[in-house]
């Protein structure tokens, strides 16, 4: 058994709302949309056009600087149009599904066990599953010409209302574990996976043929479920270092592509929140319209949907459609109100890291919060806030102000190849400031990769 990490430094947000353990297949929407914008760092170039006919698995645009990642479209069908923005930039691609009688680029099956470190590659890049793959530092689309030092798998995500990683990969056991097999021969064995002790968490049955020495446990609050933080306690990121991550139900879908021969994209997404009347899990096809996942399971008018839990997921709204690589949607109150007093006015209802309020004295109370951030953008002081929440033996405040200073040989000492935005997304919860950490944490990352 590899190691046993005790996170001690993060906070557990406990929220109303969490998604029952049942689950209910949508079927797939009239129109399915494909959206650039999910894949930081590309420049797209489109395949197709408007009118052309396409079939699942088949590439609708590439990455101009790395042309072979290829992004296919979920489902066959129709491209019925190109949506573009300014200096017309592609928006989205819409196909118009075939719901009757789906077709599929076929791939012969195999077993990724037997096959070569370069025959996994090229299938998974000819399928357009490699874009599950994310590399560390920068957290982008990983470089198939890159050997990765290692593949970090996280098996539970502490995030609140996260889905329960083990009811959902219960449903795709066997793909989920030849998933796994083709991250070994990937990672050249070096496949790591954590798993949450004694809580929700994929089971160790389902981790066949990866080596007990790379199952690692964690006990502790979020953000322990965080991929980011696995590598920084197991495998640190040292300068020239290369990580590769992969969330579990993208191994599944890795998986499928070699038992079944074929790119299906359909995938468990949760359901959560207070704004949600009955919570639960959907199983649904990427790309599938946010109005149509969300039909008549909405309790009020005035909420915020977010694809992604609420610390680190993007508004979204029911025109929206569901983004690549969303596992959960999340709805909770708008909070655009004013409060008398603010926090002047003592409540027990209110959630507090401080001990502001009583409320801590009920410390598995779950809360109905809203989206307010009761106040504005301040200084930016040393409070000694971040350290509390991040459990990474970095120092964050000084980090953010690196970046912000564009001081890359600091960022470097400081540890900004480690990061990603959402290892700080507690950081910025707690922000006295109400600093937007995560959006200068990417602008960093992004800074750093283009310098690089």
């Amino acid at each position: 058994m590899g190691k046993t990490i005790n996170i001690r430094r993060g906070y557990d947000i406990k929220l109303v709302g969490a998604a029952e353990k049942s689950t209910t297949d949508l079927p797939v929407s009239d129109v399915i949309a494909v959206k650039p914008s999910d894949f930081a760092g590309i420049i797209p170039k489109l395949l197709v056009a408007a009118g052309d006919e396409v079939v699942a698995g088949q590439a609708l645009f590439y990455d101009k600087d790395r042309p072979n990642l290829r992004f296919p479209t979920p489902v066959s069908g129709e491209v019925v149009e190109v949506v573009r923005g300014e200096k017309r930039r592609i928006l989205e691609v819409r196909i118009l599904a075939d719901r009757s009688n789906p077709r599929y680029v076929e791939f012969a099956k195999a077993d990724p066990a037997t096959l070569g470190r370069a025959a996994v590659i090229e299938r998974l890049l000819d399928s357009g599953c490699w874009q599950y793959l994310r590399q560390r530092p920068y957290s982008v689309i990983a470089d198939p010409v890159d050997v990765p030092k290692a593949i970090f798998v996280s098996g539970f995500d502490s995030a609140p209302l996260a889905p329960d990683l083990g009811y959902v990969l219960g449903q795709d056991k066997e793909n989920f574990q030849a998933g796994l097999q083709a991250l070994k021969v990937l990672a050249n064995g070096n496949l790591h996976i954590g798993i949450r002790d004694g809580g929700e968490s994929a089971s160790e049955s389902d981790l066949a043929g990866v080596a007990p020495e790379n199952i690692h446990r964690f006990r502790g609050p979020h953000p322990a479920g965080n991929v980011g933080i696995q590598i920084h306690h197991v495998s640190p990121i040292q300068r020239g270092d290369i990580i590769w991550t992969v969330h579990p139900q993208d191994v599944a879908i890795i998986g499928r592509l070699f038992r079944e021969g074929r790119y299906r994209a359909d995938r468990v997404v949760a359901i959560a929140g207070s704004c949600v009347s009955k919570p639960q899990y959907v199983r649904v096809m990427t790309g599938q319209r946010m109005r149509e996942i969300l039909a008549d399971r909405l309790n009020s008018d005035h909420c915020r949907i977010i694809q992604g839990n609420v610390l680190t997921g993007k508004t979204s709204s029911l025109d929206d459609t569901l983004s690549f690589y969303t596992n959960q949607i999340t709805a909770i109150p708008e909070g655009d109100q004013s409060e008398f007093l603010g926090w002047l006015l003592p409540g027990f209802g209110k959630l507090s890291l401080s001990r502001t309020y009583f409320s801590w004295l009920w410390p598995k109370r779950a809360y109905n919060l809203d989206t307010n951030t009761h106040g504005e953008e301040r200084a930016f002081v040393m409070t000694g806030q971040y350290d509390q929440v991040l459990p990474m033996n970095i120092m964050p405040v000084y980090l953010l102000k690196a970046i912000l200073a564009k001081d890359i040989e600091r960022m470097e000492q400081l540890g900004i190849y480690e990061v990603a935005a959402e290892d700080f997304a507690l950081c910025e919860f707690v922000c006295t400031s109400k600093i937007d950490v995560q959006q200068i944490i990417t602008e960093g990352l992004e800074y750093m990769r283009k310098e690089g």
